[in-house]
C-alpha cells in the first residue's frame, strides 16, 4: 500500500480519496494525539470526505475542532501544539481531492505517513464507545491572518496605496490574501475571489496560461503587482507590471538572499530541492549564507536536518522550492498567504526592478524522457557514470538525482518522477537548448541500454 506521494494522499475521489478512505486514514491518525484541527479546501466533495475524517478521528479517541473552509496554511498555524488535517487536492482537478496530516505546525513525515498506512492496513476497530472522542467547532481563520500580517509587518516597506491584483483561482485565497494585503494597507484588486470548488474562473493550478486573466489585467495598468494562488492557496505565483510571469526561482532566490540577510544566525542555511536554480545559491551566498538541498516534498525534513547540525532554531532563514516556501520564523508549514504579504512589502520598499536586478536568470527548460517505472532505477545508476562523463567539468550530486553544476552557475538536474513513467530533465545554462539535447540524449541512451537485455531474451 503506498497511499501517500510528495504531498499527502490525493487521488480521484471515487477511486482513491474515497470517504471510505478518510474514515480509514482518520481513525489510524487518530492514534496519534488527542486534538486534531480539522480544516477542508472548496471543492464540493470536501464537506463529505471532513465528516468522515471527523468519524475517523474521533472513533479513535481525538477530539476534534472544526474549522470549516480555510487555506492549508492555516490548519498548518492552527496545528501548532497539537495536530491537524486539511482535505484539499491543491491544485489538482475539481475531481480530485486529498489528505494532508500536520504535528505541531508540519507536515507528517515519511515515517509518521508509514506508521498511518500500517494502521490503515490493520483496519484497527473503534475504540469503546464511552472513549471516542469530542467534536466542536471554532473560527481560526481571523487568528492566522492577523498574525501573517503582524509577521509581514516586520519586513519590507508598508503597502499603502501600492496596487495589487490577486488571482485566488475560486480557491481559498479569496478568503485570506486580499483580506491580509488590505490589512497592511494595499489597494486589492481580487479576481475569482468567490471559493466555488469547480473552479469556473480557471483551472486550479496557477501557470502563465491559466493566468492570462491575471496577465491581462496588470499590464493593462490594473495594478502594480500580480499575484496567483492555487486551489489551497500554499502556491504562489508573481506576476510583474508588465503582466509577465516572474520565474519561480527568482521569487525564490530574492527571498532566500532577504532572510539570510536579516538572519541572526552565524551560518544561516536556506532549504531548498535538486530541481531549483542555481541564482538561488548565488543570492544566498552573496548575502552570507549557504543552500542544503533535499529530495521535493521533503523541506520540512531539510528543515529539521538543518536544525540538528546548526546550533540553533534560526539557523535556518527560509525554505522552498518552485511557488512553495515555509517562513521557518513564522511556522514550518508551506504558506502562499505569507509569501504574498512578504513579497509584496518588498516590492513596496525598493520595486520589483530593483529585487530582480542582482539576480542572474539564465535561459531555463524542461524535458522528460520516457522511462517505465520498473527500469528507473537501472537507468539511474546508469547516469550516474554517464552524464558526469559527458560534463567532465560539472560538480557532481548524487543524492537526488543526478545534478551537474557548472562554474558559471548553470546546472543540469536528472530525476525520476514519482508519478508518471519519466525521467525528469531541468537545464539551466547560457546554452540550454544544446545542454538539454545532449542531456536528453544520454538519458535515453541510458534507458534503451536497460532495456536491450530484455529485449535480446
Amino acid at each position: 500500500m503506498e497511499l501517500f506521494g510528495t504531498a499527502g494522499i490525493r487521488g480521484d475521489v471515487r477511486t482513491k480519496v474515497t470517504p471510505e478512505l478518510a474514515l480509514a486514514v482518520g481513525r489510524a491518525a487518530g492514534a496519534d494525539g488527542d486534538e486534531f484541527v480539522l480544516g477542508r479546501d472548496g471543492r464540493t466533495t470536501g464537506a463529505g470526505l471532513a465528516d468522515a475524517m471527523a468519524a475517523g478521528l474521533t472513533s479513535a479517541g481525538a477530539d476534534v475542532v472544526r474549522v470549516g473552509q480555510v487555506p492549508t496554511p492555516t490548519v498548518g498555524f492552527a496545528s501548532r501544539g497539537r495536530r491537524g488535517v486539511v482535505i484539499t487536492a491543491s491544485h489538482n482537478p475539481p475531481t480530485d481531492n486529498g489528505i494532508k496530516l500536520f504535528a505541531d505546525g508540519q507536515e507528517y513525515d515519511d515515517e509518521a505517513e508509514a506508521t498511518v498506512e500500517e494502521r490503515v492496513a490493520a483496519e484497527p476497530d473503534p475504540l469503546a464507545w464511552d472513549k471516542w472522542g469530542t467534536r466542536t467547532e471554532a473560527d481560526l481563520l481571523p487568528d492566522y491572518c492577523g498574525a501573517v500580517a503582524d509577521y509581514a509587518e516586520e519586513y519590507g516597506a508598508s503597502l499603502d496605496g501600492l496596487e495589487i491584483a490577486v488571482d485566488c483561482g475560486n480557491g481559498m485565497a479569496s478568503l485570506a490574501t486580499p483580506q491580509v494585503l488590505r490589512e497592511l494597507g494595499a489597494e486589492v484588486r481580487a479576481l475569482n475571489a468567490n471559493v466555488d470548488g469547480h473552479f469556473p474562473g480557471r483551472e486550479s493550478k496557477p501557470t502563465p496560461e491559466t493566468l492570462r486573466d491575471l496577465r491581462s489585467f496588470v499590464a493593462d495598468g490594473g495594478a502594480e503587482l500580480g499575484i496567483g494562488h492555487d486551489g489551497d492557496a500554499d502556491r504562489i505565483v508573481v506576476v510583474d507590471a508588465d503582466g509577465d510571469v516572474v520565474h519561480e526561482d527568482t521569487v525564490v532566490a530574492i527571498l532566500a538572499e532577504h532572510y539570510v540577510r536579516a538572519a541572526d544566525a552565524g551560518d544561516p542555511v536556506v532549504v531548498t530541492t535538486p530541481n531549483a536554480s542555481g541564482r538561488i545559491d548565488e543570492r544566498v551566498e552573496a548575502a552570507g549564507g549557504r543552500v542544503e538541498r533535499v529530495r521535493l516534498g521533503a523541506l520540512h525534513v531539510g528543515i529539521a536536518a538543518a536544525r540538528r547540525a546548526g546550533t540553533d532554531e534560526t539557523s535556518v532563514a527560509f525554505a522552498a522550492e518552485p511557488w512553495k516556501h515555509i517562513h521557518t520564523a513564522f511556522g514550518g508549514w508551506i504558506d502562499g498567504v505569507a509569501s504574498a504579504a512578504v513579497f509584496a512589502r518588498l516590492v513596496a520598499e525598493t520595486g520589483l526592478d530593483a529585487l530582480r536586478d542582482p539576480v542572474t536568470e539564465r535561459p531555463y527548460r524542461k524535458g522528460d524522457v520516457r522511462c517505465p517505472d520498473d527500469e528507473k532505477a537501472a537507468a539511474m545508476d546508469l547516469l550516474g557514470e554517464r552524464l558526469p562523463a559527458a560534463f567532465p567539468d560539472a560538480d557532481v550530486a548524487t543524492e537526488h538525482g543526478v545534478r551537474l553544476s557548472f562554474a558559471d552557475g548553470s546546472w543540469v538536474l536528472v530525476r525520476p518522477s514519482g508519478t508518471e513513467p519519466y525521467l525528469r530533465v531541468y537545464v539551466e545554462s547560457d546554452d540550454v537548448d544544446d545542454v538539454l539535447e545532449t542531456v536528453t540524449e544520454v538519458a535515453g541512451a541510458a534507458v534503451e541500454s536497460v532495456e536491450e537485455p530484455e529485449s535480446s531474451v
